[in-house]
């Protein structure tokens, strides 16, 4: 059974830099075939897809985040980190991780980490 947790601060200054973990367990994210996503629901908004890494390392955005956004990875510890630049209060939202299959389906998930942007 995979399971994701992300973790990190809760609350981010306007114009610094939000940074988020996810620590996957149960399988290991350089698993052939897997992309590890990023995804993001606002208040009273539907789920965003910000960006994945893949099993392979290979990183794919979101068109309109793409100029603020960066994921990486740490393969010894089997976790993922997106970094959100130059945040303002519109990116306050619920982030979770996920891992989508080949099929395109987010298949796991994780509980989700409120992320609010204020001063």
């Amino acid at each position: 059974q995979v399971q994701l947790q992300e973790s990190g601060p809760g609350l981010v200054k306007p114009s610094q830099t939000l940074s988020l973990t996810c620590t996957v367990s149960g399988g290991s994210i350089t698993t052939n075939y897997y992309y590890w996503s990023w995804i993001r629901q606002s208040p009273g908004k539907g789920l965003e897809w910000i960006g994945y890494i893949s099993y392979s390392g290979n990183t794919h955005y979101s068109p309109s985040l793409k100029s603020r956004t960066s994921i990486s990875r740490d393969t010894s510890k089997n976790q993922f980190t997106l970094q959100l630049s130059s945040v303002n209060p519109e990116d306050t939202a619920v982030y979770y991780c996920a891992r989508t299959s080949a099929r395109w389906e987010n298949d796991y998930w994780g509980q989700g980490t409120q992320v609010t942007v204020s001063s």
